[in-house]
């Protein structure tokens, strides 16, 4: 009996110590150590898709995720750094290590989720469509899209090239390297759609009100995350407490209020 009870302290113990070196393990490997030590937060992102990151017109980076980014590294009592790069490298470029998370209004899918995690969603967006002003009786759904005699737009290896396919496969469809010239393929009359997200589809709406009708109801339901490296626990816990923290004292509410509800800032931006 004295021997089992010895045998089961010795267990508890050898227990205890691996789970201490496994957790300094993984403190070593922790991306918020190696953030605190530089005193860098660098950040990967894709400027382009309004309200969330843009170019200003005097080449400064702004945007709701642009402002979550700087709160965060504010938070960590480190500087920022903003990584610029194309959506289709962008998370390679997080797994090679040339930043340290992805802000850059990703939504969360099972396919990227096999290759990098997740935060806790920051928003929830849809797809809607922005259609020719004078389709506009004719398309009030993505339905009434799904014809061969329509051609739709988005922007290639987005969540909106997933929805034409699922939701408007009978369209002939236009493939494009960014949203902003998905947009031009509407307004210069090459395509009589544009599917992508809730967010930017209503600022650019409302900045092309007599060629532009904005189908604004969601079709779809997609949540954006922040994205980063598989196993390390760490940053992904701390990075969900401080999303929470932001959204209980009213920084995230004041910070989309500036991006969604205002509108000083487009005098800043060049919508082209």
């Amino acid at each position: 009996m004295h021997r089992f009870a010895a045998l089961v302290v010795l267990l508890m113990v050898s227990m205890t110590t691996m789970g201490s070196a496994d957790d300094k393990t993984l403190w070593q490997r922790s991306t918020l150590k190696q953030v605190i030590k530089n005193g860098e937060l660098r950040v990967g992102l894709e400027p382009g898709y309004a309200p969330f990151e843009m170019i200003s017109k005097d080449g400064r980076l702004i945007g709701l995720d642009v402002d979550l980014a700087q709160a965060m590294a504010d938070a960590m009592g480190v500087r920022l750094k903003l990584v610029q790069l194309d959506w289709n490298g962008i998370m390679p470029a997080l797994l090679t290590d040339q930043f340290d998370i992805i802000i850059s209004g990703m939504t969360i899918t099972p396919q990227r989720n096999l290759w990098i995690n997740f935060t806790d969603a920051y928003m929830t967006v849809g797809q809607t469509i922005l259609v020719r002003r004078q389709l506009a009786r004719k398309i009030k759904g993505y339905t009434d899209l799904n014809n061969p005699k329509y051609t739709v737009a988005t922007k290639t290896g987005t969540t909106g090239f997933e929805a034409i396919k699922s939701f408007i496969p009978k369209a002939k469809h236009r493939l494009m390297k960014s949203e902003w010239l998905g947009v031009q393929e509407v307004l210069e009359g090459r395509a009589d759609a544009f599917v992508y997200d809730l967010p930017f589809n209503a600022v650019i709406a409302a900045r092309n009100k007599t060629k532009l009708h904005h189908v604004s109801a969601p079709f779809t339901q997609e949540r954006l995350g922040f994205g980063v490296r598989k196993g390390d626990p760490d940053f992904l816990n701390w990075l969900n407490h401080f999303l929470t923290q932001i959204k209980l004292d009213g920084r995230f509410d004041a910070m989309h209020r500036r991006w969604f509800k205002e509108t000083d800032w487009h005098k800043d931006v060049d919508f082209k």
